[in-house]
């Protein structure tokens, strides 16, 4: 067992004596950094760090800090989350919506001004997306040498959501059964944490009202999306959702379950005995007093086959002749099995 350690003062060098942290200390940020990217760049190099001591005598310890520095990172790059957040903490937005408050760009500005397309292929990407249908950011990773989690990551700002990678903080298992297989698969989202009374989502795209709506009356609680690359959202689906998963029911805090009650299927098997099958064990004379059986009636099928077929049906082929003797022998030599004693004596 470990030795306890204080791994905010003793790891990220963190004298605050108020604890709990809020998500600025933890992340080492002063109150209110605003900028998505330096807090995602920030958390990176926490994360790096933190994971240093994933084994040995701390594994339970670091594996806690990462899970805290992801919400912190995932709620202060959440437009909507961040605002909520910060007013919690007494920040003034003086009548300014988040979106003003927080400067958010437009996608092709991010995409532009942080150098992560030319213009030449902005044009190309708008061109494409126009002829095909598709969003902006789709197009773009459709074409070659495009950086697809940068490009995620400048979408998942211009959407005023955080952008999460699945490498780095991993599906919580503990939401996985309860949630609607068929609603994962088309919808393309795995559930990642609960934070704050919201349950996140990781997905390539915000997801619809009509799903907020039916996970927020499963589990009670709102939820939001994280936006996260797409070939990582579906090897997550293949792993925790393949085609036979089936749905459990959530049992929400201090709801009874009704686990002291014997399940009605264990009932029904109850109160219905199974069959017991019965073996028969043959003797050597047995055994080859039914071969023997078996024999004389797959030959005697055969004969009334054949001569049943070509006296009694006009014109019969060859062919029907000898496909009614080999089905009625078969059926003859199976009865003669079937029904041939299990005792005999022996000759000898």
């Amino acid at each position: 067992m470990s030795n306890k350690i204080d791994v905010y003062k003793e790891w990220l060098k963190i004298d605050a004596p108020n604890r709990p942290l809020n998500y600025y200390q933890l992340l080492k940020f002063k109150d209110f950094e605003d900028d998505p990217a330096v807090i995602r760049k920030r958390y990176r190099e926490l994360n790096a760090y933190v994971r240093k001591f994933a084994t040995g005598d701390y594994i339970d310890e670091s594996q806690a800090l990462l899970n805290e520095l992801a919400k912190a990172m995932l709620c202060l790059t959440d437009a909507e989350r961040k605002e909520e957040y910060d007013r919690s903490l007494g920040r003034k937005f003086q009548g300014k919506t988040e979106t003003d408050a927080y400067g958010r760009r437009t996608l092709e500005t991010i995409l532009i001004n942080d150098q992560i397309v030319t213009a030449d292929q902005l044009k190309k990407a708008k061109n494409l997306a126009d002829a095909i249908g598709v969003d902006l950011h789709q197009a773009l990773l459709q074409q070659k040498g495009m950086d697809a989690e940068k490009i995620m990551t400048a979408y998942a700002e211009s959407v005023g959501l955080p952008f999460i990678n699945l490498d780095e903080t991993p599906v919580d298992e503990y939401f996985v059964p309860f949630l609607n297989p068929v609603t994962v698969r088309q919808n393309s989202f795995v559930p990642v944490m609960a934070d704050m009374g919201k349950l996140i989502l990781a997905s390539p795209e915000p997801i619809g009202i009509d799903v907020e709506d039916e996970l927020r009356m499963l589990f009670d609680m709102p939820v939001r999306c994280a936006i996260c690359l797409p070939q990582q959202v579906n090897y997550a689906i293949a792993k925790y959702y393949p085609r036979d998963a089936v749905q459990k029911r959530y049992v929400r805090p201090g709801e009874d379950d009704g686990s002291d009650e014997e399940p009605k299927s264990a009932k029904k098997a109850a109160a219905k005995p199974v069959k017991q099958v019965e073996t028969v064990e043959y003797s050597d004379a047995a055994k080859k007093n039914r071969i023997k059986l078996a024999i004389v009636g797959f030959n005697f099928g055969v004969m009334l086959g054949a001569f049943g077929v070509y006296f009694g049906v006009k014109h019969a082929s060859t062919a029907l002749v000898v496909a009614a003797a080999v089905v009625l022998g078969l059926i003859g030599g199976a009865c003669a099995w079937k029904f041939a004693p299990a005792e005999v004596e022996d000759d000898e």
